[in-house]
Formats: structure tokens, sequence, C-alpha cells
């Protein structure tokens, strides 16, 4: 069996990657989706192929091509974006740490490279692969050399594969013939002109009917049609360039030693390392993790298991007076299956739950160590407090009276002060802080262990489980210093210590209580949307003129735009669009598709929300849900299991769904919300003082609003114009642009400039602040919150108009939503903070957006409400008085 040689058009291939791949950038801010998208060809290639040899070529910029005389041709190309130029050099530097033959060559191109190497590999006997995306390469093409051409949407790559064969089935010619066919044709990608008016199919007919353009000329008069036979007589120079600058050099001068490009170990520590740096998790699993971890062990890499009671002792001992403890506490529903201490970088110790030591004893050891010890540092604060007793975390609140920033908290949550240097990330894992704070690569949880839980792993003592645990002990330990110097620096420690520290303490307390569910209401709620859906269903039946799927897009977009024929469809590969922005534009004036938009809420209804929801009632009656503190890119809460900050509320039928969430017996829900806080937060950071009067004078405005940017007395604001002010004061904090303003308001896009742009005339440092937000984004690479809180916006470097306008939008908006998102926390951690303190039964339950929600023993009402008022209020101090709105209920519906 012959062997095989795999040759690589490197920029080719990379550059569609880059088009395929969705863009992705690694916590140091690099694009990295051409690398990766590249990556994932070259695996697939190298499965199929399994070959011998491998070599990956790349143009050299240099002052010369190879045919000199048409330089002005070859050197227009269009350059490439700055996003994927940066990326040339990551992927060379990939290619060589995997040990590939990297192939350049001054003054010539990639495919002279590949096609002198392709020949010259033929001629010994080996079958080659040419993998590009450029179709000049089909001129390679034998019985010996097969040209790949992948194409990569959406993350999936396929590959068409020609050998000479293949290219004169395809295209009606052989492969020397397609130079001439390309000659003719022309290609504007590569700058080849061709011959005007000679296309693709006329090219081919001629080079299939005569073998070549100078055969062709020869014979000009046999030539067809008419308008082909006489460009090809007025062009033919051009056509004899082109063919010239479509020819590929197969006689470049290449380094002999590259035709040993013997594919050896792809997988090594270097390669490992720029994996991980680059942040492709999913590729990890390709490498010899225990081997490349042997070779470089480090001293806090070291682990031992502890199984003797009195040497736990004296651990727990020496922990309450150490420095400072790594610490991490593994446990899930079965109850704890042990703990992980690192109190210096030579050793970290693994205490499991076992005969000598119960689980209610280490977690008091741990309650001991949380009073008392001057530095903990961890991966999870929140998930290590949920295992202690509630009385737990008091500390934490301290900050809140004093913290400067100036010296380490007692507690630090690593997860949680990464996201606060980069909320861009997917995750802050403990390979994440080693990675990015330590320089050093460990595996991750899911290398070492797969899908497999941790906890689980633990218990059946596997040691790849032990390893995993200490990382989570001995990672924060030694990056903690470097961590809080980066916060330090950023502005971010006051943030950290006075907001995020206290709110983990908040959040845990929130998901121990939980929201009490009426479990056979919801049941009965559900049965009633079903009984409401089977209505909606006969009816749409009924207008449609027959049955169908309601939930199939294609099904409904046939229905609906050819049988039906509604105007407005938008036909896709996959059928008409059946969008929501369709479709609402189409319901005022067509029952069957105000029903179907309908249909679509209630089904969403019942089976997120009827059925769902009753998945999370726990034994207590009570849903405990999980409030996430490193989500979102502004600081914003976000909630899941189950989303609770997004029950319906445009709808009656959802509103309903309010309430079934009640307090317990002898309590009432007190209810507070921020009343518009983003644009309070807008009026301060502007200074816009017109703004800032209006609200000062307790105005409605949205009315003065309006009142203002249309010019009529206040007293004369109808409510259409109130509405328009109120979309365009909410569009201003998010940056909307007159397209989105006007597909809002249902006007035309001059009306909606003309609003936006008399609504800067009225309050014109609201423009100068939002036009200087963006110009200090651009400048620093982030937008910064009244609190300090940054949010990096590299779209605005993007060199794709739609991504910087997206960035500029984010860069507005950011310091806003940032700003309001930090007083919602201050807030939360104060109202609660104060709770406990004033020793009262009440508790603080549920956050969404902007609104608390405390569930008041009915005696403690008054005082719930008096502390609500006066923290919420004076959660900060702006140009602006911060107002709430109030109210209690039996139920979550009662209050709003």
């Amino acid at each position: 069996m012959s062997e095989k040689i795999v040759l690589i058009d490197g920029h080719s291939i990379l550059n569609r990657a880059f088009y395929g791949v969705p863009e992705l950038t690694n916590s140091e801010g690099k694009h990295t989706n051409a690398v990766y998208g590249f990556l994932n060809i070259l695996f697939k290639v190298l499965e199929e192929e399994k070959p011998q040899y491998l070599a990956v070529a790349f143009d050299v910029k240099a002052p010369t091509f190879r045919h000199k005389m048409f330089e002005e041709y070859k050197g227009t190309r269009k350059p490439m974006p700055e996003e994927l130029h940066e990326q040339v050099p990551m992927m060379k530097e990939m290619l060589r740490a995997m040990n590939v033959t990297v192939m350049e060559l001054p003054g010539f191109e990639a495919d002279d490279i590949l096609g002198t190497m392709a020949k010259r590999s033929e001629a010994m006997g080996r079958e080659v692969s040419v993998v590009s995306g450029d179709r000049d390469l089909l001129q390679l093409a034998s019985d010996h050399i097969c040209v790949r051409i992948p194409t990569t949407k959406r993350g999936v790559t396929t590959v068409d594969n020609y050998f000479a064969a293949d290219v004169l089935a395809a295209k009606g010619v052989t492969p020397l013939q397609f130079i001439d066919m390309k000659a003719l044709m022309g290609d504007t990608s590569d700058n080849i002109p061709g011959v005007p008016g000679i296309g693709e199919k006329g090219a081919a007919s001629i080079i299939a009917q005569f073998g070549s353009i100078e055969n062709a000329y020869e014979h000009v008069d046999e030539v067809n049609p008419k308008r082909a036979r006489e460009a090809l007589r007025e062009h033919y120079d051009l056509a004899q360039m082109s063919k010239v600058l479509a020819t590929i050099d197969v006689n470049a001068p290449v380094d002999e030693a590259w035709m040993t490009c013997v594919l050896g170990d792809l997988y090594t520590k270097e390669a490992y390392e720029l994996v991980k740096r680059y942040e492709f998790k999913s590729m990890t699993a390709r490498f010899d993790l225990a081997g490349m971890e042997a070779e470089s062990a480090e001293p806090a890499d070291v682990t031992r298991t502890v199984m003797d009671l009195a040497e736990v002792e004296e651990i727990f001992a020496k922990a309450r007076k150490a420095e400072r403890v790594g610490l991490f506490a593994a446990w899930d529903t079965q109850g704890l299956a042990g703990v992980a201490l690192c109190m210096d970088a030579a050793e970290t110790l693994w205490i499991p739950v076992a005969w000598f030591v119960t689980e209610d004893y280490l977690i008091h050891q741990m309650s001991e160590l949380e009073a008392k010890a001057k530095h903990l540092v961890m991966m999870d604060g929140k998930m290590w407090f949920k295992l202690l007793p509630e009385t737990c975390g008091e500390r934490a609140y301290a900050c809140l009276r004093g913290g400067e920033g100036k010296t380490l908290p007692y507690l630090m949550d690593m997860g949680v002060a990464a996201y606060l240097l980069n909320p861009l990330k997917s995750t802050y894992g403990y390979d994440d802080i080693a990675r990015d704070v330590l320089g050093r690569m460990v595996p991750a949880q899911t290398d070492l262990l797969g899908k497999q839980s941790l906890t689980a792993a633990l218990r059946e003592e596997k040691e790849e489980a032990v390893r995993c645990a200490c990382l989570h002990a001995s990672v924060p330990f030694a990056a903690v210093d470097l961590i809080w110097e980066k916060l330090q620096a950023e502005g971010a420690a006051s943030l950290y210590e006075e907001v995020e520290l206290p709110l983990i303490v908040s959040l845990n307390r929130m998901e121990r209580e939980g929201i009490k569910v009426e479990k056979d209401e919801l049941a009965a709620y559900g049965a009633r949307l079903a009984v409401r859906i089977a209505e909606l269903e006969k009816e749409i039946y009924a207008l449609a003129g027959m049955p169908f799927n309601i939930n199939s897009p294609k099904q409904l977009g046939e229905i609906l735009f050819e049988q039906m024929g509604l105007p407005g469809g938008k036909k896709t590969k996959t059928g008409y669009s059946t969008a929501a922005d369709v479709l609402e534009k189409l319901a005022p004036e067509y029952p069957i598709v105000d029903k179907i938009l309908e249909y679509r809420t209630l089904a969403k209804l019942k089976s997120t929300y009827a059925d769902g929801l009753a998945g999370y009632i726990q034994e207590d009656g009570r849903i405990h849900g999980i409030f996430n503190q490193t989500v979102t890119a502004t600081g914003r809460l976000s909630s899941t299991e189950p989303n609770l900050q997004n029950i319906p509320v445009r709808m009656e039928l959802g509103r309903e769904i309010r309430k079934l969430f009640v307090p317990k017996d002898g309590c009432v829900l007190v209810d507070a919300d921020y009343s518009q806080i983003e644009l309070r937060v807008l009026a301060h950071m502007s200074g816009d003082e017109q703004l800032i009067e209006a609200y000062n004078q307790a105005q409605d405005i949205h009315a003065i609003t309006a009142s203002k940017v249309f010019h009529v007395p206040l007293e004369e604001v109808t409510s259409e114009l109130r509405r328009n002010a109120k979309a365009v004061n909410f569009g201003i904090v998010y940056g909307i642009s007159a397209f989105g303003l006007s597909e809002d308001l249902s006007i035309s896009r001059k009306e909606a400039l003309d609003y936006i742009n008399q609504y800067f005339a009225t309050y014109p440092k609201v423009k100068a602040f939002l036009d200087q937000t963006v110009a200090d984004a651009k400048e620093l690479g982030y937008a910064v919150t009244l609190f300090g809180r940054r949010r990096p916006v590299p779209e605005l470097k993007s060199s794709n108009f739609m991504q910087r306008s997206f960035g500029e939008r984010v860069a507005m908006n950011s310091p806003i939503q940032g700003t309001a998102a930090d007083i919602i926390k201050i807030a939360m951690v104060r109202v609660d903070e104060r709770l406990h303190r004033e020793g009262l039964a009440s508790r603080l339950i549920l956050q969404v957006h902007d609104e608390l929600i405390v569930e008041a023993v009915e005696s403690e009402v008054a005082q719930v409400c008096c502390i609500m008022e006066e923290e919420m209020k004076g959660a900060a101090a702006l140009e602006v008085a911060l107002e709430i709105d109030m109210h209690t209920g039996k139920s979550w519906y009662e209050t709003k």
C-alpha cells in the first residue's frame, strides 16, 4: 500500500474557518475562531486520510509575486480582516507546537509550494491529498493527487474530493484544461481578470470544445455564441495574461527537507498548553493528560489523603490560625463526601467522610473555620455556604461598613473575582484560574472525570477525583494574591468586597428560603391552559381549512404564505420564516395569525411554567431556584432551575402564574420595585440638567419628555405621545437605532430618526454622555459603571460593521445597566443584612431584575417596609432620588 501525504493550504483553510465558525475570543481577548475551525478541519482530514506525512504551506508577504509583470493584479487582493490577521501567527505557533512542518517561501505563493510538493510526492510514489478552499488547485488533480475542498457551515465541516475524473465530471474539462477555463472566466477573489462577457459555463464550453485558449483563438470564428467570440477576439491578450496568473508553478525551489515531513505525535505538551490557552476545551480530550502531568507536576499538585482523626483535629486547629487556607467541600444531595484543604504550596490534604470522621463533625469544623480563619480562598463561596449553618457568613456583611479594597478580605471566591476581571467568559473554573492567572495548565474536571459528578467519583475513591478535589483548593490558594492585585489595579477590589462578597451570603440565604408555590393550583392552571390550547387548535384549523402541525415552522409557513396567500412571506432555505416579528406584523389584520401567536404563548406557558415549574417544587412545597452571580456581562443576576426572572407579565393568563406564588402561613409578600432606575442612572451619569430637574420635581418623565420632544404643552400630551416618548426614553438607554424605534412604534424610519434627534436636542448632555462612553470604550477597550465594574467591548475593534454597531450599543448601555445592577445588589445585601441584624423572622426570598420580594411575618410588615424603603432608596447617592413602588399581598400577583 502506498504511503500518503497530506498538504494543506494554510491561509485558505484559515480563511474558510474564519468565516465558517462563529466569532470566538479567549479570556485574553484574542480571536480564536479561525484557529479552532482550522484544527477541526485538520483533525477531520487526518482521521479520514491516516497519512504518514503532513505539511502546511503559507503565503509570505513579499515585494514580488511569482509573475512580476502582473504584480498589479495579484497585489490588489483585499486585505484580510484584522481579526483573521492576528490568528495567522497563532495558527503557525500551534502547528509548530504539534510538530507539523510549516512551509513558507518568499516570493512564492502557497499554491506554488503545494503544487511542487504534490507533483514531487506523486513522482515518489506517494498518494497525495491537497486540502484547500482555493479551486485553482483543481489543476493539480490526477489519479494520485486528490484536491479536497472543505466547507464549514455553522461549525459543521464537509469536504468535496476531486481526482482528475472528478474534475472532468464536475467542470467538463481536465485538470490542465481547468487553467484555461479559469483564465477565460476570471476570478475576482483571486484578481484574475478573465475575458469580459465570458462566464463559467461559457468558458467550460469553449475549453471543452477547443482544448485550450490558444486553439480557441486559432479557431475564433467557430467560437459560439457571438458575444464570446467577439470578446475572445478583442481580449485575447487579457486571456493569455489571465492564464499565466492562473497557472500554478510546480517547479518552485522548495526545500528538500520538506519532503521528509513525517507526521508524528501532534498532541504534545506545548500544543496542549496552547489548546488550554485558547480555551478549546472540546479538544483537550485528545491529549494524554496523565503523561504530561507526570512530566510537569508542581509542588502544589501533591495530594495526600488523611485517614486519622487525631491528624484531622491538628489540621483544622492549624487552619484556624493559618494566614490563609485554600478550601473545597465536595457535597451533593446525598451529603458531604469530604473536604480538601491547602495551607502551603507543598501539599494539599483530602479528608473524606469515612469511618473515622462524620459529616456533622466536618461541617462543625468548617463552621469554626469560617468564623475564625484569617483568609479563606475557594472557587465557589455560595455552594460552600450552603453546606454550613445559616448563621455563618456574618463576617461578609462587615464589609458593607468600611471595606476599602486595600487588604485581602476574609473570604475570596475566586470564581466571582475572576468574573469581575473578565465578565465575558463562559466558565470560571480552577483550570481557567490556573491558566489565566498562574500560567499553569492543569486538567479540568471533565478532563479527569468526563461527565461523572466529582462527589460521586470521590465516593468511589477514584484517584482522579481526589486530584480534582485538591485542585479546587490548591489553585485558588496559589492564585489569590495575583487575583487580588489585579482587582486592586483595575479598581474592582471595593466592588468585590462591598458588593459581591456579601451578596454571596444573601444569595445563599435566598436559595435556602425559596418561595412557596401552590402545587395543586399549578396543576389546575395547566389544565385550564390545555383547554384553551385545544380550543385554539380547532379555531386555527377552521381558519386554515385543514389540520396541520402548528408547531412545525415549515408547515405553518406553507399554510400562511402559500395556501392562504398572506403577504410578507420571507422564504429561507428551510421554508418561510414564521418568527414572532414576522407574525406580529400580520396579526392585527389576520385573525389566524393572532390566534397562532396566542397558541404559541399558551403552549410556552404550559410547557415551561405549568408543567415545568411543578418539577422544581420540593418536599417543603417551595421552589429553591439558583441565582447566578457570574453569568451576565453587565453584572445583573440570572436565575436558573427554574428561571424565576422570566415569569411572563404581558398577558393576563401569563400574569396569573404569579397567583400561585404565595407566602407561608402567617406571612405576606412585600414587593418593592425600583421606578425607572436606568433612566435615573442615565440622568445622573449624563448630568443633563433638564432630565435631572424633571425627576427632582417628581414629574411624569415620559409625559414631560413627550412635551419637550413633540413641542406640545404638558397638559395636551396624549397617551399615544406619552407612549412614543416612553419608547424613546428607554430606547436611548439601549442605544436604539432609528430602524429599531421605527419597528417598535410602527412609524417610518425618518419619523423615528426625527424623534431621536429631537430627544437629543431636548437633552443635549445625554447625547454627549453616550458619545463619550463609546469614545472611552474604544480607547480603553471596556465600559465602566459608577462602582467600577468593567465590561470589555471587543466588538468595537471588529472589521464587521454590524459587530462594531453592536459594540457601540453595548458601550452606551453597559455603564447604565451595570450601575443599575450594582445598585440592586447593594440594596439586596443591605435589606438582607438588616433583616438578620434586627432579629426579624422575615426573609428576602426573591430578586427579579429591579424588584425585591420579602416574605414578611404579618406582625413585622411595617418594619420590613421601612427597611426596604430606607435601604433601597439609600443604596446609592445620585443627583436624582431613587424611588420605589412597594405593595403587599397574599400572592405575588396581588403585589403588582
